[in-house]
Order: C-alpha cells, then sequence, then structure tokens
C-alpha cells in the first residue's frame, strides 16, 4: 500500500493506493500455488464453488489473491481454472487488537 499526502485549501488529504500486480497463472502455478501458501483460508462459497483467499511470498514481496474449487466431487474446477492473469494486492501483515464480549 502506497500512502501519500496531499495539502488542499489547509487541509491535508491522505490518500491510500493498494499496489496490484496481475501474474500468470503458469507462473502461479510454478510457484506450486496454491499448496505452497502462507496462508490458506475459506471466505465464501457459491452453489458450485469454494472460494478461498491465498496469501503468498514472491520475489521478497507479499501478495493476496483468491481462487476457487469445486464444492463437491461433481464440480470439476481448479485453481484459476478460467483465468489467464490473476489479479493479486501486494499486502504486509499488521497487528489489530479487538476487543470481544464473554460471560461473566
Amino acid at each position: 500500500m502506497v500512502q501519500f499526502f496531499k495539502i488542499r485549501n489547509s487541509l491535508l488529504i491522505l490518500y491510500t493506493e493498494v499496489i496490484k500486480l496481475k501474474f500468470s497463472k503458469k507462473l502461479l502455478e510454478e510457484l506450486d500455488l496454491p499448496y505452497s501458501a502462507k496462508e490458506n483460508k475459506v471466505v465464501d462459497n457459491t452453489r458450485w464453488s469454494i472460494i478461498h483467499e491465498i496469501i503468498f511470498e514472491y520475489e521478497g514481496k507479499t501478495y493476496r489473491t483468491t481462487y476457487s474449487v469445486g464444492a463437491t466431487e461433481d464440480q470439476d474446477e481448479g485453481p484459476w481454472e478460467y483465468e489467464d492473469e490473476v489479479e493479486c494486492d501486494e499486502v504486509h501483515k499488521v497487528e489489530k487488537v479487538i476487543q470481544v464480549w464473554e460471560k461473566v
């Protein structure tokens, strides 16, 4: 993520730009993704597919993308089966503190 500042009419404005790259499906397969991903979690599902989000490293940077696979043995769908290029966001890990309610 790239952040930059701009001053307009005496106001300081913070702009955040997410860095997106497109990787070829072939390169992702050569990296043994999604199997070699640092993180791989299910984030959604449809009637026929299960959508995963992965975090992976490439050339010293960390990226996030999604892929889907068939939800049952009858759906023959592999990662990025219908894509030649895969859009990925550059990411970095941050620590977040949350508050939750617990029973007394």
